[in-house]
């Protein structure tokens, strides 16, 4: 459980330097909020690392560390060197560079996603999945106050690369977790060759579960958080459009939602264990698609100096979007962790992560040109119908009173 906090950090604060700072940054920095949304492209790695998450399932960058944890390693010190470097250019005068650069932050962040999941997977037993995944998704969400809270508070005082050097430093904690922990002995068993890395854990998939049942499973994978992922896409302009100002942000809107998330993350895995990740499903989702109407009643009282009324609305709202997406992702990640093949762990949880990405990357980057053209009220009326969808599904793929058995061949992992 202590090994879940330090994966939750470490895979969290890369992904919300790119979702809440870089908008910031950007913003600031006078580009327009069509151009801020399509930088959600340049998150693409999260969407296709299926393609080279074979390669960690094969191979091992640094013999004594093991496979997983040579993974970790590399990609987190290069994290702390291209967050530092990043924050050293100017967006109006190296806009091609810092698309470079962001690029590979996210090809990095993705890898180290890749190698972090499959290790947190083998080390947790079946029975524990649910526990250790709310844990993870705690501290994964606890991460996201230093570039979305702290960093935000310090880019009032100090220069941009003060501040992207100080966020760098805080992957420092995930690269000593990695040094001074054991290697998964489920880890030790990799793939013989190339090319069963490459297509056993597809064939698997499919054959465990049937052409059409695996494409309903793949499609709720896409479908589930699409609508509180698109309407969280832009969520700090948002705030600077409803007129609060960076440090309110920082301390009100960010702070606001560390403790519901936290609570409710943790309630959210004890829940788990008698409820069952299918019921979790339901009732945590239909709290998620729930919380996004806080946005609609934000968005609904307009822009206007804040006062004390308008932080506290905008406190409320923060709170229950934390609880209801902490909830339904704690849900969502154990369910996904719980469908993959211990022999393939690496490339299964790839798979799946890189489709629940899919709608952040791709479907963001549309947000945008959305506000432009609907206005904040009736975008995000148009996330919460998007939210339906993937409720729907659940009534196939876990259904209220189905729980699977175990993977066939799975040995109980420790």
């Amino acid at each position: 459980m202590l090994v879940c906090i330090f994966t939750g950090f470490s895979s969290g604060l890369p992904l919300y330097l790119l979702l809440n700072l870089v908008p910031a940054w950007l913003k600031t920095e006078g580009l327009s909020l069509k151009a801020i949304g399509a930088f959600a492209l340049i998150q693409f790695p999260y969407t296709w690392k299926f393609l080279w998450a074979p390669l960690l399932d094969r191979f091992g960058l640094i013999a004594w560390l093991g496979r997983r944890r040579s993974w970790m390693l590399v990609s987190q010190l290069g994290l702390v060197g291209t967050i530092a470097w990043l924050g050293q250019l100017s967006p109006t005068q190296n806009l091609s560079l810092v698309v470079g650069i962001t690029a590979v932050l996210a090809f990095l962040s993705a890898t180290q996603d890749i190698a972090l999941d499959a290790f947190r997977r083998e080390i947790l037993p079946d029975v524990e999945l649910g526990l250790g995944n709310a844990i993870h998704v705690n501290a994964y969400r606890i991460a996201g106050l230093v570039p979305g809270s702290l960093s935000l508070i310090l880019a009032d005082r100090l220069p941009w690369s003060v501040v992207f050097l100080v966020t760098a430093l805080f992957m420092l904690p995930g690269v000593a977790m990695t040094l001074l922990s054991k290697e998964p002995a489920a880890a030790k068993g990799a793939p013989r060759t190339l090319r069963d890395a490459v297509v056993e854990p597809f064939h698997e998939f499919f054959t465990r579960h049937g052409t059409r049942a695996a494409l309903l499973v793949l499609a709720f994978v896409f479908l589930y958080k699409l609508g509180d992922s698109l309407c969280t896409a832009l969520a700090t302009p948002f705030y600077l459009d409803m007129g609060f100002t960076k440090t309110e942000i920082g301390l009100i809107a960010k702070n606001a939602g560390l403790w519901p998330a936290v609570i409710g993350g943790i309630l959210g895995g004890i829940w788990m264990v008698r409820l069952g990740i299918n019921r979790a499903l339901w009732l945590f989702g239909v709290v998620q698609v729930a919380s996004i109407l806080g946005f609609v009643w934000l968005a609904w009282l307009g822009s206007a100096p804040s006062d004390a009324a308008r932080l506290a609305a905008l406190a409320v709202v923060i709170a229950s979007e934390a609880a209801g997406v902490g909830l339904g992702t704690t849900a969502f990640v154990a369910y996904m962790a719980r469908t993959t093949h211990p022999s393939y762990t690496a490339t299964q949880l790839a798979l799946f992560t890189s489709l629940m990405a899919m709608p952040r990357t791709f479907i963001n980057a549309s947000a945008g040109w959305l506000v432009e053209r609907l206005g904040w009220y009736d975008f995000f009326w148009l996330c919460f119908f998007l939210a339906i969808p993937g409720m729907l599904l659940l009534v196939k793929v876990a259904p209220w009173n189905g729980e699977p058995k175990a993977v066939a061949g799975a040995p109980e992992r420790a």
